[in-house]
């Protein structure tokens, strides 16, 4: 759960306003790398939908992202329960129900790697991201989708997939599909900078 969380926070930094369609360099890894890591921050409001096999129904939830370089992340879900979470630096932070919650990353070193390879996404770094990840980008600028899945054998029995659509420099949506079958999307849509 922490991992498709810690995604979900990490989208905010992706979804930011699109700028005119150019006509540089045909469209690679390193390109969009580059591309996301100009934004230095970012806001957007996600609606997520989870389908777990432990729930009938799909779950919804809905709230809003905030990305702060070059690490501080957050996840504001309004709807149907309010939840704050944080990650900054090495610190993930999480309120629920009059209740916080604070880990070391250092503890957990599944998702501190999976945290770790977000921000590599944010800052640009490539070889980071791919010290994570196998990663495998498809589609063009104006529609693009970049796979990423774990290299290491425990992060792999956890999450076996992690799929981000987009535009440009605009991340519409984020797709985990865990091991164990569950899967959720969540839908992102920029808020404008003031």
């Amino acid at each position: 759960r922490l991992l498709a969380v810690a995604a979900a926070v990490a989208a905010a930094g992706f979804a930011l306003p699109a700028r005119a369609a150019d006509t540089a360099p045909a469209w690679t890894l390193d390109r969009l790398v580059s591309t996301l890591a100009q934004h230095k921050s970012g806001r957007a409001t996600f609606t997520e939908t989870k389908y777990l096999s432990i729930a009938a129904q799909p779950v919804e939830s809905s709230g809003e992202l905030l990305f702060v370089a070059p690490d501080h992340l957050e996840k504001h879900t309004l709807s149907p329960k309010p939840e704050h979470m944080v990650v900054d630096g090495d610190m993930l932070t999480v309120e629920r129900s009059n209740r916080k919650y604070t880990l070391a990353l250092a503890r957990y070193p599944e998702l501190g790697a999976f945290i770790d390879s977000i921000r590599a996404t944010l800052a640009g770094n490539r070889f980071a991201l791919e010290q994570v990840y196998k990663v495998a980008l498809a589609g063009r600028g104006d529609d693009w989708t970049l796979t990423l899945t774990p290299l290491d054998a425990r992060m792999l029995k956890v999450v076996s997939t992690i799929t981000l659509d987009g535009t440009r420099d605009v991340l519409r949506s984020v797709a985990i599909r865990q091991a164990d079958g569950d899967h959720s999307l969540m839908r992102l849509q920029p808020v404008p900078a003031n």
